[in-house]
């Protein structure tokens, strides 16, 4: 996960990312001390025994030295008994009824004391390795636990957004913000109302909708996690989850005064990607959106920059 040094800061021009000061830093190489935010991480659960532990142990092999990781169990199998088995690893856990997914996230981000927040399904799982960021390459897992694709999304942008980009249906192309890779400070968890929105299904999407309210999204191209497909699971509801997001949607568009412009319209034609106005399209009218970048993947400690920069749908 990322860790930010003295020496490693994210810079975009006169915009610098210090480290938080909080505890459970480590001394560096070169003796300054190394420190890291507080990460609380919330993973629900019901009937999840079968997939947990594979859960579990993706967020605890990260060896992120100031996590907090809660997980909150619907009490609908024996989760209880493993759980039980990670009682020093856990800052907290439980195992009773609730009243659904979103109920049991909102128990947990209300115990959550970190300074970024998250949360990870019990049938999901977190790439080894991965950096404190939001994705633009979301990872699939399949029913085994294999990591089977990693897709790809040009870019975030709360226009692209009110455009209905991240509802997939809305226009001709599309791409989900990936629930399992979006971490957010709890600053902004805050100013969102503390609470998942209280839809049935596309509570994620409501949230993303809120937090579009107060501030934009960056992405990352390196993967951070995976969204693991199983017969039988929720998301499979993609009429019912479609309509509420539809819903938040509309509710964020009519604050947002947004409007179906000409220029919207023209980013999803196919003259827009036609190889010889490609590049003028995309400087002249393509979302704006901002990226984290390693300057140097192939150097140890290479900084990490905050670029901004246009793309097409």
């Amino acid at each position: 996960m990322l860790a930010l040094s003295p020496s490693s800061s994210l810079q975009a021009d006169h915009e610098v990312w210090t480290t938080w000061r909080v505890e459970g830093g480590r001394d560096g190489e070169d003796g300054h001390r190394v420190v890291y935010p507080k990460i609380s991480v919330i993973t629900p659960s019901f009937r999840g025994a079968a997939l947990i532990e594979s859960t579990i142990q993706s967020v605890l092999s990260q060896g992120y030295p100031s996590l907090e990781y809660i997980v909150i169990d619907g009490a609908g199998d024996d989760t209880a008994d493993l759980l039980r088995r990670y009682d020093g690893e856990l800052a907290y856990w439980c195992s009773e009824p609730d009243r659904g997914q979103y109920d049991a996230l909102n128990k947990g981000f209300a115990r959550a004391t970190g300074d970024i927040l998250f949360w990870l399904n019990a049938d999901d799982m977190l790439l080894p390795r991965s950096e404190w960021m939001s994705t633009l390459s979301p990872g699939v897992w399949d029913a085994n636990g294999y990591l089977c694709k990693v897709n790809t999304i040009p870019g975030f942008s709360k226009a692209a957004f009110l455009d209905g980009f991240f509802l997939p249906g809305t226009r001709v192309r599309g791409c989900w913000v990936q629930q399992e890779s979006t971490f957010f400070r709890r600053s902004l968890w805050k100013k969102a109302g503390s609470a998942i929105p209280d839809y049935p299904l596309a509570g994620d999407f409501a949230l993303w909708c809120a937090f579009y309210r107060h501030a934009d999204l960056v992405g990352i191209e390196y993967p951070l996690a995976g969204f693991r497909a199983i017969e039988g699971q929720r998301s499979e509801a993609v009429d019912q989850y479609t309509q509420e997001s539809q819903a938040a949607l509309k509710e964020l568009r009519l604050e947002a005064e947004w409007g179906d412009t000409w220029q919207s319209r023209f980013l999803y034609s196919r003259f827009a990607t036609l190889p010889k106005i490609r590049s003028k399209v995309t400087h002249s009218i393509g979302y704006a959106g901002r990226k984290i970048t390693n300057r140097n993947r192939k150097r140890i400690g290479a900084h990490w920059a905050l670029e901004a920069y246009r793309f097409l749908p």
